[in-house]
């Protein structure tokens, strides 16, 4: 399903940006604090930060395809974030 919105992510929690399956995702991170995006190919949470991506204040992607961006996790259609403090994400999907 297609969102266009800004998610609260609470501290120290693995956060799903996507609300269904995606092949492409426009994120940008609103807040102070670093964030750090990763992906799955399903609705389970990542565990760890060992895959992730980290994004600095104000920083995000544009039409971001996630078969190329994440090329290490095949058939990857989730986005998720994970921050040390609670921040503010914008994020819009078809």
């Amino acid at each position: 399903m297609a969102q266009t919105t800004v998610i609260n992510v609470p501290a120290l929690t693995w956060t799903q940006l996507t609300n269904g399956d995606v092949t492409t995702i426009t994120f940008q991170n609103r807040s102070e604090y670093d964030c750090y995006i990763a992906v799955t190919t399903d609705e389970t949470e990542p565990t760890d930060l060992s895959t992730a991506v980290k994004y600095g204040p104000g920083q995000g992607e544009n039409s971001l395809t996630l078969s190329t961006a994440f090329d290490g996790t095949s058939g990857a259609d989730r986005v998720w974030v994970y921050a040390r403090n609670a921040i503010d994400v914008f994020v819009s999907h078809a």
